[in-house]
């Protein structure tokens, strides 16, 4: 509250909008803000959305490439390019639960704690900045894939249904990178946590190869692994083949990582900050 005084002695007392009255959406917004304001300050954040998923793109078709599809490297950039897409936003989600530790540990969230706000409102803003960076990413592998001779053959609508598919699980995904950052001690440890899970899941998926090609234990892991459903279904919306069970099970997955892994973090949180 503050005071104006209108006449000798006598003050008129003015409310101040309170940071916590906008809502908890709108907090999240300002908040998811702040972020992509950090983020426009160093660039070099971008590296994880820009450089990599053209290195990964241009090292599998041109190194691999010829020897997996059989010479046709052209043939096998038709089958990479939309499961390296689910592949790269699984990996750039890392950053993501780094970023908050380092927050923690510089004391970030305990002005937070301070204002009153939703104690959910930090761990929110925070995943939906990371929204632009999984735009950019898929912006960077279509517009590149497209120059090497990527072809999509269900039109604009199959690359809208992917990009809606594909950013709707890298949100919910996402959680499980912010949990993993309330939890560890330091931001190193973050990354090595993620990618120890990261990695068996991506390359233990029908990404790079064909589930067909492995052996049958693997066949297993792979046929419920989530990475392998997401590629499966922006593959078919891409270049055609099944859609529906990918689709469903995608779905079903990214309500299991909400549900699961959005109140264990908002839970850390509260211990932590």
């Amino acid at each position: 509250m503050t005071a104006v005084t209108t006449a000798p002695g006598r003050a008129v007392p003015v409310p101040q909008t309170a940071p916590g009255g906008s809502g908890p959406v709108r907090q999240a917004v300002v908040l998811a803000r702040r972020s992509l304001i950090k983020t426009w300050r160093t660039p070099e954040a971008l590296v994880d959305v820009t450089l990599q998923p053209v290195l990964f793109l241009a090292l599998f078709t041109y190194v691999f490439g010829g020897a997996i599809a059989g010479g046709s490297q052209q043939q096998y950039l038709q089958f990479l390019l939309p499961g390296l897409l689910g592949q790269t936003i699984a990996m750039a989600s890392v950053s993501l639960g780094q970023n908050l530790n380092t927050d923690i540990q510089k004391g970030v969230f305990d002005r937070f704690r301070s204002l009153p706000i939703s104690r959910s409102a930090p761990l929110v803003g925070a995943v939906l900045a990371d929204l632009v960076r999984y735009l950019i990413l898929f912006a960077v592998t279509m517009v590149v894939g497209t120059l090497m001779g990527f072809r999509v053959t269900t039109g604009a609508g199959g690359v809208l249904a992917a990009l809606a598919l594909s950013m709707g699980f890298a949100l919910c995904f996402g959680w499980i990178s912010v949990y993993v950052g309330m939890i560890a001690r330091a931001p190193g440890a973050v990354q090595g946590i993620m990618f120890l899970l990261v990695l068996p899941l991506s390359f233990g998926s029908n990404t790079f190869v064909a589930t067909e090609s492995m052996p049958g234990w693997l066949q297993a892991f792979v046929d419920v692994n989530p990475i392998s459903h997401v590629v499966g279904a922006v593959r078919g919306l891409m270049t055609g083949g099944p859609v529906a069970g990918h689709v469903g099970w995608t779905l079903v997955w990214m309500a299991a990582f909400v549900v699961v892994f959005m109140p264990l973090a908002v839970r850390a949180y509260r211990r932590r900050a």
